[in-house]
């Protein structure tokens, strides 16, 4: 009973009292000391009472210790809670860990925030240093996963050996012990941050006195850490806000060039997300293609991008995110299915991760796809970048949108302009002067107007476009040879061949030309032929087709631009639109509207075929060049100009010496002249291509032009004039007209042109043979002592026919 006041003793007075007590109780008086000392019971009852006085004077300068160090440990809690009244995240986790580090006597310390969401880790302050930039990465792919899953504390032996890496990489230093300890939000299992700290002081390991620490830490600053991520959260909103709103007003100040926009929205892009790289690709709705025009690190110096990259819809990664116009962020691009790694292999850039996002409008239709590539201040693009890229699509949806109808209505203006300057340079006061006459002006604008009467209807323009365009030698097996005579496809397959010719030229890849504005243009330039015996629709297909041959057989590639080859196809097949089956020289005789609006320049009829192309290109729907740059549609209009007044015999003769000068020089590809010069020559050889095919074909020519001509004769004697030889069927001798035709004209164009292309030998000796026949014609002509006044063309061709053919099919034999 003595003893029990001294175990209950809280504190040294009260130890000291009960001592007393208990002395008083044990042993005698002290009387009975002086007379009697102490027995052996007494003396081991007070052994007892001093092993126990000493026990419990230990125990309460332990509790004494422990007491102080409580009130130390709360005191620095209590200086760390009223240092918390930072408005910055970062500056805020640097005094947490501070605090940390020196209750737990650690190393090194670091606090990994968490993206509830995500589950993305982000670091911000490692031991005493903020980062430059927060570092994020994926929390469950991580050495970490096990604490964000369980939510319980884990300790360095908790990591796998090969995962230990993570840890040294950030902390950069060797680890031998560590603690990562959960911190859930107030009042909710949600984790906020995973608090670690590495390597305790002399080689100790990480306890429960030290988790205890942690999570008593927490208890009172979770709260304010969880404010203060919310403020610096809504702070970088409304600066990335404030950037949107500059970046918007940025882009709509380029709705005048797409180009240059394009370029303004790769830039944003790269500078809101901070990515390395950004691609911008529009889809095509005609030909379902994604198309990049502009590419991020190329300087145009102001001038447009010639050359465009052209995906499928469906393919890749930009193809997948238009087709489900939903955003992709891709962490690690070489293990993704959809990534292609052709072109980092190709161009030995490195593409590590790609953030790619559609470009809708407010109907949800995609307009295009943006594609960021590297995320420079992170190992991946983050949840906040999706945010800010899905905002700043929007911006980009509505000032593409408006500077693709800017530059429609800019483009139509243009163009319009273009075509009319084309057309209308040669009126000038002096036609006015000429007519006085408002019923003779009313003819005139009838005339210039009748092509604009000249619909196709959309049944048969869908028709067209909507067939398969087939392979050339679908028609003939020889269709891409010189000896094939294109006259014989029947007239209702020829706007199909010539589907066929732009396809197997390359012309429709190449300026993107649309089904349905080709197939219109085709059937707009067939009826605009009128119907006179040979300047019909099959001339101009005829001489297309040898335009078209002369591209493929004499390897034109390798002298003219591409454009070019272009523009003399086209002009083929428009150099005699609405052709009146007359001559200029009549159209000035006869004072026809045509004549009045043209004389002043020359080449009548040439012009008013110029005329009439450009009111087809100008009419909706039938513009072919209409994907072409404005530099490429401007110099495709020129070069047609020049191709198709090339047509008129007598600038033929004019630049004929030029052309034999070429010849013989040879021809220079870096002389404009000589480009120019070629162009004028190919024209020529086409429009006269007739003659470079077998006799059959060749005589079945003769009479549909001598009945052009003699037409024309009977039209001048009615006015009173007297026609031409050759225009005058009483008096024309046609094989002889013939014979001069060709020694004059023909013989020495083929000439020209195998000279310097040897490949068209077999032409010019085509054009021999048929001479020779007319000369066989003239021969027998003079033996029956007879003439056109009692023969027909019909007739004097008949002349010895079976010989003649037993001759043709020889030729035809060698030929092939």
């Amino acid at each position: 009973d003595a003893l029990i006041p001294i175990l209950d003793a809280n504190n040294l007075t009260e130890l000291r009292s009960a001592v007393q007590s208990s002395l008083r109780k044990c042993l005698p008086t002290v009387a009975s000391l002086k007379s009697d000392g102490l027995s052996v019971t007494d003396e081991k009852c007070l052994d007892l009472l001093t092993k126990q006085v000493s026990v419990s004077y230990e125990a309460l300068r332990q509790t004494q210790r422990e007491s102080i160090t409580d009130n130390s440990h709360l005191e620095s809690l209590i200086g760390l809670c009223a240092e918390l009244h930072d408005q910055d995240a970062a500056t805020l986790e640097l005094k947490v860990i501070k605090y940390l580090r020196e209750q737990t006597c650690s190393e090194s310390g670091f606090l990994l925030l968490v993206v509830p969401e995500t589950l993305e880790l982000i670091s911000q302050v490692v031991g005493s240093t903020i980062l430059p930039e927060e570092v994020r990465f994926p929390g469950l792919w991580s050495c970490f996963a096990q604490a964000l899953e369980t939510k319980q504390p884990m300790f360095l032996e908790h990591i796998p050996l090969d995962r230990r890496g993570e840890v040294e990489k950030i902390v950069e230093k060797k680890v031998h012990s560590f603690l990562c300890v959960p911190v859930a939000r107030k009042g909710s299992d949600n984790l906020i941050a995973l608090a670690c700290l590495v390597n305790k002081a002399n080689g100790q390991r990480f306890g429960d006195d030290d988790i205890q620490i942690v999570r008593q830490c927490f208890k009172y600053t979770a709260t304010v850490l969880t404010s203060t991520l919310a403020f610096q959260n809504e702070r970088k909103l409304k600066n990335q806000t404030q950037a949107l709103l500059h970046v918007a007003k940025k882009l709509f100040t380029r709705l005048d060039d797409l180009t240059k926009l394009l370029r303004e929205i790769m830039q944003e892009a790269r500078n809101l997300t901070d990515a390395e790289r950004c691609s911008v690709f529009l889809l095509d709705q005609d030909s379902d293609e994604l198309v990049a025009t502009v590419f991020d690190g190329i300087t145009t110096n102001n001038k447009e991008v010639q050359a465009e990259i052209r995906l499928p819809k469906t393919q890749g990664i930009a193809g997948h995110v238009a087709t489900t116009g939903t955003l992709l962020n891709i962490k690690d691009a070489y293990s993704h299915p959809l990534f292609y790694r052709g072109i980092d292999d190709s161009t030995g850039f490195r593409t590590r991760n790609i953030l790619c996002f559609p470009i809708k409008d407010e109907e949800g239709v995609v307009l295009g796809v943006a594609q960021l590539c590297n995320k420079k201040t992170g190992t991946y693009f983050t949840t906040f970048d999706e945010d800010i890229a899905s905002a700043f699509a929007i911006y980009c949806c509505i000032s593409i949108s408006h500077s693709l109808m800017y530059k429609k209505v800019i483009d139509i203006q243009y163009r319009n302009s273009l075509a009319n300057e084309l057309m209308m340079f040669h009126m000038k006061c002096l036609m006015y002067k000429k007519l006085q006459d408002t019923q003779h002006r009313n003819k005139l604008a009838n005339e210039l107007m009748m092509f604009h009467m000249q619909q196709i209807p959309t049944e048969e323009v869908h028709a067209l476009a909507s067939l398969v365009i087939p392979n050339i030698h679908v028609f003939h097996p020889d269709f891409d040879k010189f000896v094939y005579p294109p006259r014989i496809l029947p007239e209702a397959s020829t706007p199909r061949a010539c589907q066929a010719m732009f396809e197997d030229l390359g012309f429709i890849t190449r300026y993107r030309l649309k089904p349905d504005t080709l197939a219109r243009f085709l059937l707009m330039v067939r009826k605009g032929y009128r119907n006179p015996p040979y300047h019909n629709w099959m001339h101009a297909y005829s001489v297309a087709h040898f335009g078209y041959l002369c591209i493929k057989n004499l390897k034109l590639a390798e002298y003219l631009d591409d454009i070019e080859l272009l523009a003399l196809f086209v002009a083929c097949l428009c150099h005699d639109i609405d052709h009146r089956g007359t001559t200029n020289s009549f159209q000035v005789k006869s004072q026809s509207v045509l004549a009045a609006l043209y004389s002043s320049e020359g080449s009548v009829m040439e012009r008013h075929h110029l005329a009439q192309s450009m009111c087809i290109l100008n009419t909706e729907g039938s513009n072919i060049f209409e994907n072409l740059t404005s530099r490429e549609y401007q110099q495709v209009l020129d070069l047609m100009r020049d191709i198709i007044l090339a047509t008129d015999v007598a600038h033929h003769l004019r630049i004929f010496n030029s052309l034999e000068e070429m010849a013989e020089k040879g021809y220079d590809k870096n002389d404009p002249k000589c480009h120019n010069l070629l162009l004028c020559l190919l024209m020529t050889a086409s429009d006269l291509s007739d003659q470079t095919k077998n006799w059959k074909n060749t005589k079945h020519i003769a009479v549909l032009i001598y009945q052009e001509f003699f037409s024309q004769g009977d039209l001048e004697k009615a006015l009173g004039e007297s026609p031409l030889e050759m225009m005058d069927r009483e008096r024309a001798c046609v094989p002889d007209l013939q014979i001069s035709f060709l020694d004059n004209i023909a013989i020495p164009v083929y000439k020209v042109l195998a000279q310097i292309f040897p490949a068209a030998e077999q032409v010019a000796e085509r054009v021999d043979d048929n001479r020779k026949h007319w000369v066989r014609k003239g021969q027998l002509l003079k033996i029956h002592n007879n003439s056109t006044q009692t023969m027909s063309v019909q007739e004097i061709i008949a002349l010895g026919e079976e010989e003649e053919e037993e001759k043709m099919d020889t030729s035809q034999q060698n030929g092939r």
